[in-house]
C-alpha cells in the first residue's frame, strides 16, 4: 500500500503542522460517505498516530490513513495546487471511477467497492 506527495503538497502540509503547533505530528488523510458521487477527502491534523493506522514519511512530511480510507486511497499522487483564488489537495487517484460536476465528491471503481465488502 502506497501513496506520493509532490514537493508542493509535502511543503504545504509542513506549513500547516508548523501552525498547528509542537504537539502536531501529521496529516491525517481519509475519506467518508458524502456528496452526490460517494465519498470525498478528509484531512486533520492529529497529535498522535494510532497503531491501527498507516503511516507515511513522504518529502519530509508524515501522512497517517486508517486502514479503511486506505482501500480507497492506495496508489494516490497527492499534489496541492492553486486554481485562481482557490488552493487545495488535489489527488491523482487510481481508485477513482467518476467525480461529480463540482469535484467535491467521487466513487471508486468497483474491484476496489468490492474488496471493501
Amino acid at each position: 500500500m502506497s501513496m506520493t506527495l509532490t514537493d508542493k503538497a509535502a511543503l504545504q502540509i509542513r506549513r500547516q503542522l508548523d501552525k498547528s503547533g509542537e504537539k502536531a505530528v501529521a496529516l491525517r488523510i481519509g475519506v467518508k460517505a458524502v456528496g452526490c458521487t460517494g465519498l470525498a477527502h478528509t484531512f486533520e491534523i492529529v497529535e498522535q498516530i494510532h497503531p491501527t493506522d498507516y503511516s507515511f514519511e513522504l518529502n519530509g512530511a508524515r501522512v497517517v490513513v486508517d486502514a479503511h480510507s486506505l482501500i480507497y486511497l492506495d496508489g494516490s499522487r497527492i499534489d496541492f495546487v492553486t486554481e485562481g483564488l482557490k488552493q487545495s489537495f488535489k489527488f491523482d487517484n487510481p481508485n477513482v471511477d467518476s467525480e461529480c460536476g463540482c469535484g467535491e465528491s467521487f466513487n471508486v471503481k468497483k474491484n476496489v467497492a468490492a474488496a471493501k465488502a
